[in-house]
């Protein structure tokens, strides 16, 4: 094992946290290829320079708060970074209920507030694909949705 390799492999994961798909992909254009491959990443797991688990949560946590994406949005995103299904749930739970109910509600006002020039249920509808757009579930956008309509935003 190149010392000079796990060297430049270590700065990238101290950088930011990476999914292991990240770190394959940085090897590979290292230009290195196979067995070695899977022992800098088994060497980079042992130093905990590289952990899943820590990679979903921050990656999740990051997401909603920088981004307000919601939960279908970030399991998606971790799926492609081919994450472990046990990470993305513990990175979901990380994330408060309260602030995603929040969330969801301030963006759904806001949206439907900047289409008071449509028709009552085009307001609506237009609100609803922008929040399943950003990820959040079918049954909390509809009753957000509503429960804005009725307020009357």
């Amino acid at each position: 094992m190149n010392e000079q390799e796990l060297q430049k492999l270590r700065n990238y994961c101290a950088y930011q946290e990476r999914a292991h798909s990240e770190v394959r992909s940085k090897c590979f254009d290292l230009g290195l290829k196979g067995e070695h491959v899977d022992q800098l990443i088994a060497q980079l797991v042992e130093e905990n320079f590289l952990n899943e688990e820590r990679f979903a949560i921050a990656f999740a946590g990051g997401k909603f708060r920088m981004k307000q994406w919601g939960r279908k949005k970030i399991t998606q995103e971790l799926k492609m970074k081919q994450v472990s299904v046990y990470c993305i749930k513990k990175a979901l739970l990380e994330i408060d209920e309260d602030d995603y109910m929040q969330a969801l509600h301030k963006l759904a006002e806001k949206k439907y507030t900047s289409l008071r020039g449509d028709q009552h249920l085009k307001r609506q509808y237009k609100t609803m694909q922008f929040l399943l757009q950003r990820g959040f579930e079918q049954e909390l956008v509809r009753e957000t949705v509503e429960q804005i309509a009725k307020s009357g935003a």
